[in-house]
């Protein structure tokens, strides 16, 4: 009798909508990892990909800020991986590493401007499918 309850529909929709948000976010958190690690191998290398701006506010040497998105990226893989096997904890990170990759995309916004914003607007993505309840929560 079960399946005649009236919210039954609207719970298992909201169940299924909660897990493909946070597959979402897995995925979006995995992809944002691996372009951050080729994106701080591209600065380490000093590649010519990046643009100099000499008048920007905030100077940081290319291959410092290199290995900061390196291990930004390495991090956001091995949370995602962590979402993919439904852990707490990847959630709550993933939600902090998403907003240090955000912070970091804003402060090189001169060295690499589109990309930039692309890598803040998934991450803010991230955070949203993250934040979005899930089975057991409200």
């Amino acid at each position: 009798m079960a399946a005649t309850h009236p919210t039954h529909g609207r719970s298992t929709a909201k169940q299924g909508w909660a897990t493909g948000m946070t597959a979402f976010a897995a995925i979006m958190l995995m992809i944002a990892g691996i372009l951050a690690v080729m994106r701080g191998i591209s600065a380490i290398a000093e590649d010519e990909v990046f643009v100099s701006t000499p008048n920007y506010i905030f100077q940081f040497d290319l291959t410092g800020w290199g290995w900061t998105h390196l291990a930004l990226g390495v991090v956001a893989v091995l949370v995602s991986l962590g979402l993919f096997q439904g852990s707490g904890w990847a959630r709550v990170v993933g939600v902090g590493i998403a907003a240090l990759v955000i912070i970091a995309n804003f402060l090189s916004l001169p060295t690499y401007p589109v990309w930039s914003v692309i890598m803040i607007a998934m991450s803010g993505f991230v955070i949203w499918a993250l934040c979005t309840p899930r089975r057991g929560d409200a």
